[in-house]
């Protein structure tokens, strides 16, 4: 079994070129091209992501996010949210990896069968990296008014948040 699951992307990969050539595409110049233009694209959405990254670092180490958690917890205690995912659910949407450190402490401190744990869980995996997702694919369109998109999404993510207190309160 261990030799099949490992077996699985090449197949797919000698399937589809297998298949291109059936077909009588030719399946090498069609990956020169798709990596020129894959290459352009970065070369595109780089100087967003660039950006976006840079704001993200500033703002953790100005601790200007500490400030905005002190601000913020009243308002999570009253969803019953717990004060320690706080830190979690606003850099969620500001960074991926920033995230995952913050999660990986939360779990390492309290434990994944603790009530914030299982919270913490459950934002992981229901809440998105906003701006960096807007950046990446609003970037490789050439899209710069992002009008309603943004707000939708930050809805999105605290009604996350929510289901994922209530959630957690009813299935534990």
């Amino acid at each position: 079994m261990d030799y099949i699951i490992k077996s699985i992307v090449p197949i797919i990969i000698i399937s589809i070129t297998a298949y291109g050539i059936f077909k009588g595409v030719k399946v090498y110049e069609c990956f020169v091209e798709g990596a020129k233009e894959g290459i352009n694209i970065c070369v595109t959405i780089f100087p967003y992501l660039l950006a976006m990254l840079v704001a993200v670092g500033v703002f953790r180490e100005s601790r200007a996010l500490d400030c905005f958690i002190s601000i913020v917890k009243p308002f999570a205690k009253l969803i019953g949210l717990p004060p320690e995912v706080v830190p979690l659910v606003l850099i969620k949407p500001l960074s991926g990896s920033g995230a995952l450190g913050i999660f990986a402490e939360t779990i390492n401190k309290f434990g994944v069968d603790s009530y914030i744990g299982r919270v913490s869980s459950i934002i992981m995996g229901s809440t998105e990296t906003i701006f960096y997702t807007l950046t990446v694919y609003f970037g490789a369109v050439g899209i710069k008014k992002i009008r309603h998109t943004l707000w939708a999404a930050v809805l999105a993510d605290c009604v996350s948040i929510v289901m994922a207190v209530t959630l957690a309160r009813i299935m534990f």
